[in-house]
């Protein structure tokens, strides 16, 4: 029996909370953008008033609360992880975790290519509700159709071999689990650029991928948004050819520093739909506004990739101020939340463990 008077408890079940808040924020922020992504500012505010989305709305075939592709990935991921956790623990073997990730996006690209779970499916590849195709990014689909499995010792900063020329956000939205997993910053930074290659080369899409990694890191052990952020911009300061996520970041900063954040304002850095815009408006709406609820709104109410960045923002209010802290309401209406509620706790006992 544990006891919840013991600091090592404690710590734990604000970790697995920092954990289950991470995942399902980012499913939640994913729900709010869906409906919207494709869909202009104005024409979002025509619809939905001068507010614009205030809440969770219809999405595809008119259900709310639906994710996407942000979210189905990010599960994936997780799966992948928890099981290099499971299999160092059990049989001594580290290190595989590049494989064993790669190929739960394998079985996530089988849920875009089957219209539901194969006979003898297992975990998620089990679950009917993630056989649906929610516009899924091309680089991704390209990206995984090849069997490439990076390596964690190759330097970084160089095209990748797996759509060299491609910074889209399809590796950064997925990338918060390897922040979750209890590894130093820099490593989960490492890891989350060099999986990012997996389908998508060019360094500043895996550069954000990392940079999101780490600060999601930071956040899992409790520093502030602002302490994370500019902990990860000397991190990025490492990395030859880094300068292009770290202005997109520093933008978000600087943005933030000046308070009444609007929609318009997040315009100015871009559209989300690669990684380092969708890194920059997430950054800029989790720190200037410190309600979670307007937070969110924030960052799904503009002309871009708003599930992405919703999604991305999501993450981080959750691993900052952990499920609790997530809009219930909400929370209650997003598709998977069951599962992935179970699955954050897995992962989170599994690090423990571990």
């Amino acid at each position: 029996m544990y006891d919840r008077m013991n600091p090592a408890w404690e710590a734990m079940a604000i970790y697995r909370a920092r954990v289950r808040g991470s995942l399902l924020g980012g499913a939640v922020g994913d729900a709010l953008g869906y409906p919207v992504e494709f869909t202009s500012l104005d024409r979002i505010r025509s619809l939905h008033g001068e507010q614009g989305v205030t809440g969770l709305v219809p999405g595809g075939g008119g259900v709310v609360g639906r994710v996407t592709d942000d979210t189905q990935m990010t599960l994936f991921t997780v799966e992948g992880l928890r099981q290099a956790h499971e299999r160092e623990r059990h049989k001594g073997i580290g290190g595989g975790w590049p494989r064993l990730v790669r190929e739960a996006y394998g079985r996530w690209f089988d849920t875009q290519r089957l219209p539901g779970p194969p006979e003898g499916a297992g975990g998620l590849a089990a679950q009917p509700w993630l056989y649906a195709r929610r516009a899924p990014g091309n680089a991704c689909l390209s990206g995984l159709a090849q069997d490439f499995v990076p390596d964690p010792r190759a330097e970084l900063g160089r095209p990748g071999p797996v759509n060299s020329d491609s910074k889209g956000c399809g590796a950064v939205m997925r990338s918060a689990p390897f922040g979750l997993t209890r590894v130093p910053a820099d490593t989960a930074f490492a890891m989350a650029a060099h999986s990012a290659q997996t389908t998508h080369g060019h360094p500043t899409g895996y550069y954000s991928a990392g940079a999101f990694a780490a600060i999601v890191a930071h956040l899992a052990e409790g520093d502030s948004l602002e302490g994370a952020v500019l902990r990860v911009l000397r991190l990025l300061a490492r990395y030859p050819g880094h300068e292009e996520t770290t202005d997109a970041v520093r933008g978000a900063l600087d943005l933030a520093a000046e308070g009444s954040p609007t929609a318009e304002k997040v315009e100015t850095l871009g559209g989300g739909w690669v990684g380092e815009e969708a890194l920059a408006i997430a950054v800029y709406c989790a720190l200037v506004e410190p309600d979670v609820r307007r937070a969110l709104l924030l960052s799904v109410n503009h002309s871009g990739d708003s599930d992405s960045t919703g999604a991305l923002c999501g993450n981080l209010l959750g691993a900052h101020h952990g499920d609790h802290g997530l809009p219930q309401d909400w929370l209650e209406r997003v598709e998977g939340r069951a599962e992935i509620t179970v699955l954050a706790d897995d992962l989170a006992a599994e690090c423990v463990r571990s």
